[in-house]
């Protein structure tokens, strides 16, 4: 078993309850409510832009710059997708420049960039690709399982699309490599601390999808509203 299959294989609780999440399959079904789907894509612009900066933090800690390069090419295509959600998704679900411009994040978003950044500036290159892989890995999973779904909403399938497609199913596949690649070269304490930043990304994953779908908000903000009632 490869050292990645490892990392899944620890992770496949955690996995199998992303896969099947009601937001997902709320997706899949093409019954998930817009609204719920459009909390989700403010709060994924906001990690996108943070996600594709921890790409480049990525390749400043390669050392061939062939590596540098491809990680460099990962982020500006990360940035691609973050104007795309911008110009498509904003359109569809009526997302104003104003909305981005006053959108906060909810806790489970701030904290997963965190750790990401936790990654970045304290762990080494595995680290780094450990705490990322777990976006590409994820949601490739949910494209080719889902490929064949018809939700009927064009959004829905769009969504799907993208990660069913054979340039993000190659991405996903470089990032899984480049992570064996690199553990084979790591001791077994540094192994260890690969999987603890993988396990992690993971279970913010499945956070994610959870914050989208109950409209996570700051403790504060909860309690102001129940005042309010």
């Amino acid at each position: 078993m490869k050292f990645s299959e490892s990392l899944k294989e620890t992770a496949k609780h955690s996995w199998e309850l992303s896969l099947n999440h009601p937001f997902v399959q709320g997706i899949v079904n093409g019954d998930l409510p817009l609204e719920t789907f459009k909390n989700y894509i403010m709060q994924d612009i906001y990690y996108l832009k943070h996600y594709g900066k921890i790409h480049a933090f990525a390749a400043a800690h390669a050392d061939d710059f062939s590596l540098v390069s491809k990680l460099a090419d990962k982020a500006r295509r990360t940035a691609e997708a973050e104007l795309t959600v911008h110009n498509e998704h904003a359109r569809i679900l009526k997302i104003t420049d104003e909305d981005i411009e006053n959108f906060k994040p909810a806790p489970t978003a701030y904290a997963y960039t965190s750790h990401l950044y936790r990654a970045a500036l304290s762990g080494n290159l595995a680290e780094i690709v450990a705490a990322m892989l777990p976006c590409y890995w994820l949601y490739a999973d949910i494209g080719l399982q889902n490929k064949d779904a018809k939700p009927g909403v064009e959004i829905y399938e769009n969504w799907i699309g993208t990660y069913a497609s054979e340039w993000f199913q190659t991405s996903t596949n470089e990032m899984i490599d480049l992570l064996d690649e690199l553990a084979e070269k790591a001791s077994g304490d540094e192994k260890e601390k690969i999987k603890e930043q993988f396990i992690i990304a993971k279970e913010y994953e499945l956070a994610f999808w959870e914050m989208s779908y109950t409209f996570e908000s700051w403790l504060s903000e909860q309690k102001k509203i129940k005042e309010t009632i």
